[in-house]
């Protein structure tokens, strides 16, 4: 059978004006900043008019642990939202902008797929409204500068072996991860070591996803921990005088972008923090701006449950004061038999028992989800491969959980494929059952949170940590950084650190690597295993095949 890919599905989209879709959300023209015909920036003074007003509900979708087999993730976000639309609810769909590290690596897209797609998809994955290339100049302004007040006599005696702000850039780059700068001779200033990380891994993109508006932007952007001194006191970004000309840059960036799903219905596009390195969830501002114009929110964290469910309901739930009224879990046969032992090459083959074997690990997810006491529904994503007897089975073991699993065919139908899915989240939100709260206190130690979610969210034994780890956390609280939550820089592929490691295994270790203060962001960066900040290119990148055709289109984003 022949499908159309996205990118054709994209390019068939009736789009409307942006004008009209931010008017049904009650955005006057006039704050409206249009990039092109499809999508606009929202302002600030707008955003600042709808306070007071009453929030909607906030639905989180997450999923199963990824596999090469797909899950589909932001593709069921798109499609709920535009099903709770179906249902006669006012729902705003709220994602991450793409990345082009992993758009030109392996991932190759990031707006959703088939009939539940958000467009312009090409820009989306593209440069869109330019706010990461504002992000990139924001990061490395500050960089130039700490180089630059060393060679000009280092007034505030920064120790050149104690700077800790790297360099950043968009791309999938291993050969940047760890440089040597200032080579040359004295014009190029004092030679040293330091490296390049993902600009979503920076914490400029963290803040700006953190931050209520451009006061509390500047604010944490001067709040970033740049460097030490030989005593080891630290070095502020507005030591350097560096936050000032950073929220310029970063100005335009702070507005939330505006576009459509391929149903006409309204979708907020903003930041991109990863969520195996940084806190993996889209702007507060957006949330917060979509609360008070939708009846329903529907978002999504990145990765599996471990990593970005975790870190939206501990850092940006905790931070932003929000309260998840449900959550959804994407799921798929495919992933299932994946993580019951069988090949990709044979997922097409009916095995039941590989179902059954790989279904605790949304069992965990289920259980680990609900232990923030918020209620969960499981979305099964529909492949034509499936079987009626494999998604019988998927269903039993997620009712054995003491929760409900929904066959949703919105990739191949639209909001027409997911209206039970819709049905059965407004049933949740509307029941009052929620009642979340973060998995610790504020007030904990920093290295027993650590050991907090190693142990209820992945089922390790002990975290293990060198002596220099657990000191650098204790003089971080002696510093007054104790009250922060923890981001867990992990592989996304397992609860372990050991990506090979599917199913819902217990009995391992998580072992710290490095620890990093993001004063600015709010939170401290946990490196586990061989996690890496700076991605690489696989041996075959997307890059490869994506180019321009004859009709001046776009080809390879898929």
């Amino acid at each position: 059978m022949a499908f159309k890919t996205d990118i054709e599905i994209a390019r068939e989209a009736k789009k409307q004006p942006i004008q009209q879709i931010g008017d049904k959300l009650g955005i006057p023209t006039e704050h409206l900043l249009p990039y092109g015909h499809d999508k606009a920036k929202v302002s600030q003074d707008f955003i600042r008019s709808l306070e007071g007003r009453p929030d909607g509900k906030l639905i989180l979708v997450t999923a199963i642990n990824p596999t090469p087999a797909g899950e589909g993730k932001t593709t069921t976000t798109v499609g709920l939202g535009d099903g709770l639309n179906r249902i006669g609810k006012k729902a705003v769909i709220c994602i991450r902008e793409a990345s082009l590290g992993p758009n030109f690596g392996m991932k190759g897209g990031a707006a959703g797929g088939g009939y539940a797609q958000v467009v312009p998809m090409e820009e989306m994955n593209l440069h869109f409204t330019g706010d990461f290339h504002a992000i990139t100049s924001a990061h490395n302004l500050l960089s130039a500068m700490i180089d630059n007040h060393i060679y000009w006599g280092n007034e505030l005696q920064i120790d050149e072996r104690r700077v800790s702000w790297r360099r950043v850039m968009d791309m999938n780059d291993r050969a940047l991860r760890d440089i040597v700068v200032s080579l040359g001779g004295v014009s190029n200033g004092f030679p040293r070591q330091t490296g390049f990380d993902i600009t979503v891994a920076s914490e400029v993109m963290a803040i700006l996803c953190l931050a209520k508006d451009l006061e509390d932007l500047q604010k944490r952007l001067g709040d970033i921990v740049v460097a030490y001194r030989r005593d080891k006191s630290p070095i502020y970004c507005r030591d350097i005088k560096a936050d000032g000309a950073m929220t310029v840059l970063l100005k335009d960036a702070m507005q939330p972008n505006l576009v459509q799903t391929l149903e006409n219905n309204p979708a907020f596009v903003h930041g991109g923090p990863f969520a195996n390195i940084a806190h993996g969830c889209n702007s507060v501002i957006a949330t917060k701006t979509a609360l008070k114009l939708g009846e329903y929110v529907v978002t999504e964290a990145g990765f599996g449950a471990d990593l970005g469910a975790e870190k939206f309901f501990d850092i940006k739930c905790r931070k932003a004061g929000l309260k998840p009224a449900a959550a959804v879990i994407v799921a798929t046969v495919r992933a299932m038999k994946m993580n019951g032992g069988v090949a990709k090459a044979d997922l097409g083959a009916e095995n039941v028992e590989a179902v059954k074997k790989g279904c605790p690990n949304l069992g965990r997810h289920i259980a680990n989800v609900k232990s923030f006491g918020v209620p969960v529904v499981v979305a099964i994503n529909h492949f034509y491969s499936d079987t009626d007897a494999e998604v019988a089975a998927v269903k039993a073991y997620v009712a054995e959980q003491g929760a409900e699993a929904i066959l949703c065919k919105h990739w191949a139908n639209g909001s027409a494929g997911i209206e039970d899915l819709a049905n059965k989240v407004v049933e949740l939100a509307e029941g009052g059952s929620a009642n979340f709260a973060p998995l610790y206190p504020d007030d904990m130690p920093l290295f027993q949170k650590i050991e907090t979610v190693a142990k209820r969210i992945y089922h390790a034994d002990e975290v293990l940590a060198d002596k220099s780890i657990r000191d650098q956390l204790k003089t971080w609280e002696d510093a007054g950084y104790g009250h922060l939550p923890v981001c867990m820089a992990k592989t996304q592929y397992s609860f372990t650190t050991d990506p090979n490691r599917r199913g819902a295994p217990t009995g391992h270790s998580v072992p710290v690597r490095e620890v990093r203060l993001s004063a600015g962001a709010g939170f401290i960066v946990v490196i586990c295993g061989e996690i890496m900040t700076m991605p690489g290119l696989p041996k075959t990148p997307a890059a490869e095949v994506i180019r321009i055709n004859d009709e001046g289109n776009v080809e390879g984003l898929f």
